[in-house]
């Protein structure tokens, strides 16, 4: 179920290989890309023909496609493109899975891509269920997983893999981020709306140690089901709470739908102002600049941060129709990035070897800065603290953020100690 592209389309199968030259436009697919010969030789004795292959096992065409989907896949070929010249004699290969966010979908795909395929790492994942699945299926491996995609904590905690790495967010840094920011702003009064599973749990209870610790208050909560058409029940209680804020413990469509039906009831023109514990500039650009001004949020990337991000965010636009990265996305250009820094290290793609050269050599690069890689596989990094512009403070298509604060590497993720991951005792 492998299709090659050499010219004008994308494998859109359960697996696709894109290949041909570097360049060409999303616009009659991705007639580039993934197939990148560096100019270098000799540097991986285990890889017949040197040769590394990343597959982007991601969401293409679910309710997380726009914050990651195709867009994950050209970043992964503009981090390829970017290591050109490092390693000479070695081609870099982008393979690509739709997963459609099913757990066993996914396991099998990442299955299939390591024992048929000989995927070296498999890259981005959104949604937490898969990429547990996916941390199973690569654990004993040869192969590493960088996971840009998803936010579930277990994957640096109880069920951390020596060859996985979490590159972008988790539920604990997104919550820590926006609880204590937007409490230190006066906000001290919570009322969460939480999607009832297992991700929307660990967002409520994350924000609301953070609001208890730094001496807020939580008023209470209401869980609803994933993917609600209507939030109306949920958001009359949140209002009648007559708490500061509203903590949405939620996202994608669920966040985009409580953001513009609390717009809808008057809820934020009353003073209520909303928290999204996990929002991407996608989700705000579905949601517009006149409902979601003032809710704020907590993000590893903005495309608008600096001269750096908005260098990469125009190489990116060029192949996505003038789209703008995500936070997620440019995580997979980061971790990718920082991977192959490690293949180059290590001389090798198997992965223990591969995992300590990541865990050795400090992240540093242009989209997150500097940072490191733990020995639970958190990668560790600065986050920011944003509120949405009013449509009146936009000067332009996707300039969607203030940039209210940046929490240091240091303070930004859970302590090593905190997260319960076998590693970090066996290190101690």
């Amino acid at each position: 179920m492998t299709r090659a592209v050499t010219g004008g389309g994308i494998g859109r199968g359960v697996n696709g290989r894109i290949g041909g030259r570097i360049g060409g436009r999303i616009g009659g697919g991705i007639g580039a890309a993934a197939l990148v010969a560096l100019t270098a030789t000799g540097v991986l004795a285990d890889e017949p023909g040197g040769r590394v292959k990343l597959g982007v096992l991601t969401d293409m065409s679910g309710f997380a496609s726009d914050s990651t989907g195709m867009g994950s896949v050209v970043a992964a070929q503009l981090a390829a493109e970017d290591f050109a010249g490092e390693m000479p004699g070695v081609t870099i290969e982008v393979i690509t899975g739709d997963h459609q966010n099913k757990p066993d979908l996914g396991s099998s795909i990442a299955r299939q891509w390591l024992d048929r395929e000989q995927v070296n790492a498999i890259l981005d994942v959104p949604f937490s269920s898969v990429a547990l699945a996916v941390n199973e299926v690569t654990r004993n491996s040869k192969a590493m997983f960088i996971a840009s995609g998803p936010g579930t904590t277990e994957l640096t905690g109880p069920k951390c893999s020596p060859n996985t790495v979490q590159w972008t967010y988790d539920t604990w840094a997104l919550a820590n981020g926006t609880a204590r920011a937007v409490v230190g702003e006066g906000g001290r009064s919570w009322y969460f709306l939480t999607a009832d599973y297992a991700f929307g749990h660990a967002l409520e209870k994350d924000a609301g140690s953070v609001v208890a610790a730094t001496g807020g208050q939580v008023a209470g909560s209401v869980r609803h089901p994933p993917n609600a058409p209507d939030f109306s029940s949920y958001l009359l209680q949140a209002q009648a709470s007559k708490a500061q804020i509203i903590g949405l413990a939620n996202a994608v469509g669920d966040t985009i739908n409580s953001v513009k039906q609390a717009t809808e009831f008057g809820i934020t023109a009353s003073g209520q102002k909303l928290a999204a514990l996990l929002m991407q500039l996608t989700d705000v650009n579905a949601v517009g600049l006149q409902s979601a001004q003032g809710l704020y949020l907590t993000e590893a990337f903005y495309w608008d941060l600096n001269a750096d991000t908005r260098a990469f965010a125009d190489r990116f636009a060029a192949k996505m129709k003038g789209r703008r990265p995500t936070g997620n996305q440019a995580g997979v250009y980061s971790g990718a990035l920082h991977y192959l820094k490690a293949v180059k290290a290590a001389g090798t793609t198997d992965a223990a070897k591969v995992a300590a050269a990541m865990r050795e050599i400090p992240i540093d690069d242009k989209l997150f800065g500097k940072g490191t890689v733990r020995v639970d596989g958190r990668a560790v990094h600065d986050m920011h603290f944003f509120q949405v512009k009013s449509p009146a403070e936009s000067k332009a298509e996707w300039d969607y953020y203030k940039h209210i604060k940046t929490i240091p590497a240091a303070d930004a993720f859970r302590p090593l100690e905190a997260g319960g991951c076998p590693l970090a005792d066996k290190k101690a």
